[in-house]
């Protein structure tokens, strides 16, 4: 199931200027030192960097200075450099836990899922109740894709925090991945309501697609696409619940809005071929589907409409290839022979297509004609 992955914004960063409060030594260092503490108050984040680094250049075992310098360096995005400094500044202090939730934050914002799981494991050991914590650390969960725990993690907070977005969301989502979608379904629901959440909608609305629930998923998405129409993978997915719906036009109008965002997204390419193709559009449904096919070859569905394009097209010989491979993958496939046995018709090969007719009729009696 896709699921959109909610970026937890603003959940731990924080500077360690406080860190700072003692009263400062009387050397070149500590003036350095507070000359960058009071730069990042007011937002000058590159004088600060300079004045951190001056003071650790004068006195390199200064924590504070490798504290605040990683709190800076996180800000401009300069993620590898800011978890050295906080990693310094922990060497110096282990118990400073500030320094600890940048040390994870920074980890969690490069991608490192595993350190920053780390880090905030041993914060959430010595804090359980808290709730920054708890929160990036269930989100660093869910992308581990360890959504049942993430959802354990949450539960015992969940009466205490109804209103609070975030934990909400997050708790929906661990609720749905891991396959209460009964519970979790319903909660992402109400909170796009509630807050007009579109990135809410597009969760809620995949998750209805996936448990095939297409008129429900179509409303969701719907509603996503009247609050954000260029969220992406939003239109791809309202096309395959349109599709799901029986709206095929619906359905082509969602997958052209995605290739003008988006003009390499293969599911788009794929399904807006294939309704191009039904129509018997084949110099439109051509450079769709190659494309498609060309992104992902051994995708099985683009390869049956290939072939049925290369039938229509009169590419018969062509057709029978691409279908006997996917009968080779997968032979327990009702649609490649069905197909097939038309192909080998228009070959003037009536015995393989009555075999072909026969096993596709074996294996689903109410295969499409």
């Amino acid at each position: 199931m896709r699921l959109f992955p909610f970026v937890c914004a603003g959940v731990l960063v924080q500077t360690a200027a406080a860190q700072t409060a003692k009263p400062p030594q009387p050397s070149d260092a500590d003036s350095a030192l507070r000359e960058g503490v009071l730069a990042q108050q007011r937002g000058d984040i590159k004088e600060a960097i300079a004045d951190f680094r001056k003071a650790l250049a004068l006195k390199p075992d200064l924590s504070e200075a490798h504290a605040n310098l990683g709190a800076a360096l996180a800000v401009v995005g300069q993620l590898d450099e800011a978890i050295e400094e906080d990693s310094l500044a922990l060497d110096g202090n282990p118990r400073n836990e500030a320094v600890r939730r940048n040390l994870a934050q920074a980890y969690y914002q490069k991608g490192d899922l595993d350190h920053a799981r780390v880090q905030l494991e041993a914060l959430h050991s010595a804090h359980p109740t808290d709730l920054r914590t708890v929160i990036l650390l269930a989100f660093t969960y869910n992308k581990l894709k360890r959504e049942a725990d993430a959802a354990a993690l949450l539960a015992p907070l969940e009466a205490t925090h109804e209103d609070d977005f975030e934990f909400q969301y997050v708790y929906a989502y661990a609720l749905i991945a891991s396959g209460k979608q009964v519970e979790g379904i319903p909660m992402m629901e109400k909170l796009a309501k509630a807050k007009n959440s579109a990135e809410a909608w597009l969760v809620a609305g995949s998750a209805r697609f996936f448990q095939k629930e297409m008129d429900q998923a179509r409303a969701d998405l719907e509603a996503a696409v009247k609050l954000n129409p260029k969220l992406p993978g939003l239109q791809t997915m309202l096309g395959q619940a349109r599709y799901g719906a029986l709206d095929k036009a619906g359905a082509a109008s969602a997958f052209e809005a995605a290739l003008q965002q988006d003009p390499m997204d293969f599911v788009a390419n794929r399904d807006l071929g294939a309704i191009k193709l039904a129509q018997g559009d084949t110099s439109n449904a051509r450079p769709l589907l190659e494309l498609a096919l060309q992104m992902f070859p051994s995708d099985p569905l683009t390869r049956m409409e290939i072939a049925k394009l290369e039938d229509q097209s009169g590419q018969f010989a062509k057709a029978a290839a691409v279908l006997e491979g996917l009968i080779r993958t997968d032979p327990k496939w009702p649609d490649p022979h069905w197909v097939l046995a038309q192909v080998y018709s228009e070959m003037n090969r009536p015995e393989d297509a009555k075999r072909e007719r026969a096993i596709a009729h074996s294996l689903n009696p109410k295969v499409l004609k």
